[in-house]
This record gives C-alpha cells, sequence and structure tokens, in this order.
C-alpha cells in the first residue's frame, strides 16, 4: 500500500514538473510583434481605402458618362463626342484648371540657416508622403513648382537630385497648389497633420494658405506616353 502510494506521489510530482516546465516556456518565449512602422501601416491602408473608393468614384462617372453620351448621341454626336474628348483631357491633365484650393510652401527653417546648419534636398519620399496626406483630403487637381501631377507621375531622385517628371526639386522654395471641392476643409486637416513634423525633422518649414477662390493648376507638359494601346479596326 505505501508503495502504491510512493508511486502516485511521484506521477503526480512529474505530472506537476511537466506542467511548470511548458509554462515557464510559454512565458520565456517573446511574443511576435510587427516590426513595420506605424506610418507605413497608416499610409498602407490609407491609400487602400482611397484607392477603393476613387475607383467606385470613377465607376459612377463613366456610368453617367455612358448614359448621357447615349442620351446626346442621337441628337448631335459631334457635340457629345467633343464633350467626352474635353472631359477626358481635363481628367488626364492636359489642360489648364481653375478653382478653389491652397497653396503650400516648402523652405529652409530660418533657424537652420541662422546656425549654419546643413539644408539637404527634399527628399522624394517625404514629397511624395505629403502627396499621399493631400489625396486623402479630396484633392483634385496638384501642381509642383508649375508641373502638373498625374496618375502616372513619378518623383524620384536622379544623380543625388530630386525631380519630378525630369523638372528638378533642388532649390527651395518648392510650391505646392492643390485645387478641392472643400478647400477649407483640405487646409484643416494638412495644417494638423502629422506629415508636417517630418518636415521639420530635415529643417525645412511648411506654409500652408488659406482657401484661395481663384486658384490656376496648369495643364500636364509632357507628352503622354500610351502603352498597351493601338487603333480600333474599322468595322
Amino acid at each position: 500500500m505505501k508503495k502504491d502510494i510512493k508511486w502516485g506521489f511521484t506521477g503526480i510530482s512529474i505530472i506537476v514538473g511537466l506542467m511548470l516546465a511548458i509554462q515557464f516556456q510559454t512565458v520565456k518565449q517573446p511574443k511576435i510583434k510587427d516590426t513595420r512602422d506605424g506610418w507605413e501601416l497608416r499610409t498602407q491602408i490609407l491609400a487602400e481605402q482611397q484607392m477603393q473608393s476613387k475607383l467606385l468614384t470613377e465607376i459612377r462617372e463613366l456610368e453617367e458618362q455612358a448614359s448621357s453620351y447615349e442620351t446626346k448621341r442621337s441628337h448631335n454626336k459631334e457635340s457629345a463626342l467633343k464633350q467626352t474628348l474635353n472631359e477626358l483631357k481635363q481628367e488626364a491633365g492636359q489642360t489648364k484648371v481653375t478653382g478653389e484650393g491652397i497653396v503650400i510652401k516648402i523652405k529652409p527653417l530660418p533657424e537652420a540657416e541662422l546656425l549654419g546648419e546643413t539644408i539637404h534636398s527634399i527628399s522624394p519620399e517625404l514629397l511624395e508622403r505629403l502627396l499621399n496626406e493631400i489625396n486623402m483630403y479630396n484633392a483634385e487637381h496638384i501642381s509642383i513648382n508649375g508641373q502638373r501631377v498625374i496618375n502616372t507621375t513619378v518623383i524620384r531622385e536622379i544623380n543625388g537630385e530630386p525631380k519630378i517628371g525630369g523638372f528638378s526639386l533642388g532649390s527651395y522654395p518648392i510650391t505646392v497648389r492643390v485645387l478641392s471641392s472643400n478647400a477649407q476643409n483640405l487646409h484643416d486637416r494638412i495644417k494638423v497633420s502629422k506629415v508636417i513634423e517630418q518636415f521639420f525633422i530635415d529643417n525645412l518649414s511648411v506654409e500652408i494658405s488659406d482657401p484661395v477662390k481663384e486658384l490656376a493648376v496648369p495643364s500636364y507638359q509632357n507628352p503622354l506616353k500610351i502603352k498597351y494601346l493601338e487603333p480600333a479596326g474599322q468595322e
């Protein structure tokens, strides 16, 4: 009888020891954390939401254009085609646009210049972050230093110099013009945006104007490169 009790205690001790070992190993093992930058995650999510919203808006607009075109086609084919062409040109940035908007000026911090600190050229990544933030708040037309920003615009560094579509952004100030149907909301949002803090880290200041009633954004100056399209054959 004593021998059975002894073996019973031994078995219980082994089980308890195994449980403690498992618990210790679980506590000891570190939790796997997402190492991605918080700004990167936020930007990615917002970009996806923005793209989805933009696609839905474009689908609705195209459906309305198709319906309008069908209605007008029976009355005046030439007029309908001209109107459609003008709308497409405006969407592609091929026309000068005037409307309500704001002006953003980027230039070196006066304090940094007085202290003799080095002022580097603007980072393409930082400028793209600003554009992403602007687009989040319903920007409709944008230009940077007189260069129209369209869907295919590329901002990158070439030989150590930031460029937009081949045009240099190596000198200050950098002027960003933005048109929006709700310029006041855009102004208020950008004013408190966290992306503005990133410019201060690079010794740059960001001045945001009050909404302007009549603000002009130039047309896209470079020729559009069209791939994978060719004229349709006549039936």
